[in-house]
């Protein structure tokens, strides 16, 4: 009696750790079906200037040109903008694989533009992407000296790349994000293994 009782607690905690480990590895399965795609950059400013309707060095006003010529003559041209990068949860309960709300609770990222390194950066606050396959939104808020990172540049190659940023060019700059997220789940924080890189109109899972 006692041997059949040990054999089928045994036998219910071999059970109980291989479902366990079939809902680790579950999770892990769903978690690396999340997707990210960079998807433009907005409120684009060089210098305390907005950007919004210009394509080029002639579409700036007098006083805007003061603006950022003052900026220049102190050595610095800043640029700000806000960096759009969209999350897709594809876990929504279809195609086999349960239904997963995700918490990205940490994603420190390296912004890369036209392929030279210019700073890093994380969210401030973790954001919820759903189960749903719809496209959550993540701004990421971004700000450099344009003059510190693209020394060799001069004055109207600087404002051409501000433009170029900001996608008002017919040559628009390569912008990639290299991000390590951090996923918050049932069985405590899961970090992807590697950095993705993250581009635009491409989602990115690897």
């Amino acid at each position: 009696m006692n041997k059949r009782l040990l054999y089928t607690a045994g036998t219910a905690l071999m059970f109980a750790f291989l479902f366990a480990q079939c809902s680790v590895y579950k999770s892990m399965m769903n978690i690396s079906r999340l997707k990210f795609s960079l998807n433009g950059v907005q409120n684009v400013y060089i210098a305390g200037v907005s950007l919004q309707g210009k394509n080029r060095v002639q579409d700036f006003s007098v006083l805007e040109i003061a603006a950022v010529t003052s900026s220049l003559a102190q050595g610095r041209l800043p640029i700000e903008f806000v960096l759009n990068v969209v999350a897709v949860n594809p876990n929504d309960g279809k195609g086999g694989y349960p239904r997963t709300d995700a918490s990205l609770k940490s994603f420190p990222y390296r912004l890369v533009v036209d392929n030279k390194e210019i700073l890093s950066g994380n969210i401030s606050s973790p954001v919820s992407i759903p189960g749903t396959g719809e496209q959550s939104l993540i701004p990421l808020s971004i700000g450099f000296d344009l003059m510190q990172s693209f020394r060799d540049n001069n004055y109207q190659s600087l404002i051409n790349l501000a433009l170029n940023i900001a996608g008002k060019s017919n040559t628009p700059s390569t912008i990639a994000l290299y991000a390590q997220p951090t996923v918050n789940t049932i069985l405590g924080d899961l970090t992807y293994p590697g950095e993705l890189k993250i581009i635009e109109k491409e989602f990115s899972d690897r």
